[in-house]
């Protein structure tokens, strides 16, 4: 039978994102506690223990009416809730479904942040209405979540989705933070196609742009001055809709999802991305898969806390 609260937890580098949830899916409260990385992380699921068990005293609910706690992280995450690594957060190999059910007392499902928010945007964000869907994140590298029939698509070991590390170019020598060359994240991220940008000012040096007098050039600048008619920035805009359409076009040939669900900060630069994105996609996808639903993602830094309380609920 099910109670009546639940936890979604996500777990960032910097902060962890908590929220109390009524079992309908109503968010009764959030908030945040810092991640304490020091000694390799050995302190962040005390900490969540410490403040679910704050929460419930503070508003008066007794652990009988808790169906559980959902759990985002940063890295690969196995079927049985062992993480694979988190380098960021100094964890090694271990069962972290285990160790946080035996803190909390309560039923605990992890999984990784990327996928736990394609999760969250299906069931109460931009994916709503559907089952299949892809979720791209444009931050400062190109995260994605599969979702497949209402699961998490999680792979082998848990590295599906890695969508920022497929190669789209096998003609640049530039190494991605994961140590390849070529990778869409390196292209199609704020800091891609800051450094594209930049990349090509320096080649180009007769080209006028107000992009030359912006001095700490940022991805938000490139798509207002692209929204402007700036031809530099368009041209750049569109260079990062290339490579996305091609990586989302291959994407959907092989796991054929109802929608992409496009969030992150870069994504903030609404239409003008969008229509890139849709338009290159459409000239290179499968037949059958050519009319695939590109939506916005709605939910923003909230998408993991949802997304996590919903591995708890259904």
């Amino acid at each position: 039978m099910q109670k009546n609260y639940a936890f979604g937890v996500d777990l960032g580098g910097t902060t962890v994102k908590m929220g109390l949830f009524k079992t309908d899916g109503i968010l009764a409260d959030m908030w945040e506690i810092p991640t304490r990385k020091e000694e390799n992380g050995k302190f962040i699921l005390p900490d969540i223990t410490e403040a679910i068990k704050n929460k419930l005293d503070e508003k008066n609910i007794s652990k009988d009416e808790v169906q559980g706690v959902g759990l985002g992280v940063p890295g690969p995450i196995g079927d049985d809730g062992t993480v694979f690594q988190c380098v960021n957060l100094g964890w090694g190999i271990f069962n972290v479904e285990q160790t946080l059910s035996e803190l909390t007392g309560f039923a605990v499902k992890v999984g990784n942040d990327a996928n736990v928010a394609a999760l969250g945007e299906m069931w109460q964000g931009g994916g709503k209405g559907y089952k299949s869907i892809v979720m791209v994140t444009l931050g400062t590298g190109v995260g994605g979540g599969i979702i497949i029939n209402g699961n998490i698509l999680s792979g082998a070991n848990g590295a599906a989705g890695e969508i920022g590390h497929m190669c789209v170019n096998d003609d640049d020598d530039f190494v991605c933070g994961c140590g390849n060359t070529g990778c869409l994240e390196t292209y199609s991220s704020a800091t891609g196609i800051v450094r594209m940008t930049k990349k090509y000012l320096e080649q180009n040096p007769e080209v006028t742009t107000v992009l030359r007098d912006i001095e700490n050039l940022q991805a938000k600048d490139i798509f207002d001055a692209a929204k402007q008619g700036d031809n530099v920035a368009i041209q750049q805009g569109e260079q990062v809709g290339k490579y996305l359409g091609k990586a989302l076009a291959a994407i959907s040939a092989v796991v054929n999802p109802e929608a992409f669900v496009i969030g992150g900060g870069m994504a903030r630069a609404g239409e003008i991305l969008m229509e890139s994105i849709r338009r290159n996609y459409k000239k290179l996808a499968f037949h059958a898969c050519r009319e695939t639903e590109f939506k916005e993602a709605t939910l923003g830094n909230n998408a993991g806390i949802y997304g996590s309380v919903y591995m708890i609920l259904k």
